[in-house]
Parts: structure tokens; sequence; C-alpha cells
């Protein structure tokens, strides 16, 4: 690559066509809504967490690095956006038509195979085919 006006066009030929086309994606989105996906629920439930997963780190952030202090006000603004999270969470699992209890109970299955007995840094760097 010599500039950023060749890999500008090298990142469009890498780029999907829902991604770049308003028309293609409008037709995705209503092939996976035909297909049953609470598309628009999915998507706002993504958004959310993204942004709000942001916020709560932006606090984290500052407590590390700024000098905030772990004040009441800042623990309470802190579980203000982990109940942000878990609304989002929640409207994630209702897109998807899961219950949230099945989720963690996944979770707490998958969590258990990875790390029998307790966390280990070499099992989290060496799992086993198919651990996601």
């Amino acid at each position: 690559m010599k500039d950023l006006k060749e890999y500008q066009k090298f990142v469009l030929a890498v780029t999907s066509e829902p991604s770049k086309n308003h028309k293609s994606y409008i037709e995705r989105l209503n092939e996976l809504n035909e297909a049953g996906l609470n598309i628009s629920l999915l998507d706002t439930a993504a958004s959310g967490l993204a942004s709000e997963g942001g916020e709560f780190m932006e606090i984290v952030k500052k407590l590390k690095f700024h000098g905030k202090e772990p004040s009441a006000d800042n623990i309470f603004h802190m579980k203000r956006e982990l109940g942000d999270i878990l609304w989002y969470w929640v409207n994630a699992c209702n897109a998807l038509d899961l219950d949230p209890n099945d989720v963690i109970a996944e979770n707490v299955n998958k969590l258990d195979a990875r790390y029998p007995g307790g966390f280990s840094v070499w099992r989290s760097e060496n799992r086993k085919e198919g651990d996601i």
C-alpha cells in the first residue's frame, strides 16, 4: 500500500454489498426479518450494548487513569450503566427468543468446561477446538 487513497479502494473491495449499498442493506434486513429474526430489536440491543458498555468503560477508565475517586456517586453511576446494559442484554434475548436463564446456564456450562476447578492462564490461552 502506498497511501490512504489506495487503502480506501482496497477497503471498498473487501466490504460486503449490504454494507455499501442502501438497497442491498434493506433487502438483507427484509430477508432476516422474513427468516423470523427480529432484526430491529436485535439491532437495538447490539447498538445499546456497545454504547452502554462504552459508557461503563468510560467511568472505569477515569477511575484508573484520570484520578476519579471510587465515590458513592461514581459507583451509583456505574450501577445505572450496568442496569442499562442489562436492559439491552434482555432485549437481545427477546430478539433471539432466548430465555435469559438459559443464556446464563449456557455461560456457566461453557466456563465450567473451560476452567474445571477455576481459572487458569494456560487454559485461557489453550482452548479446546470449538471453544468459543
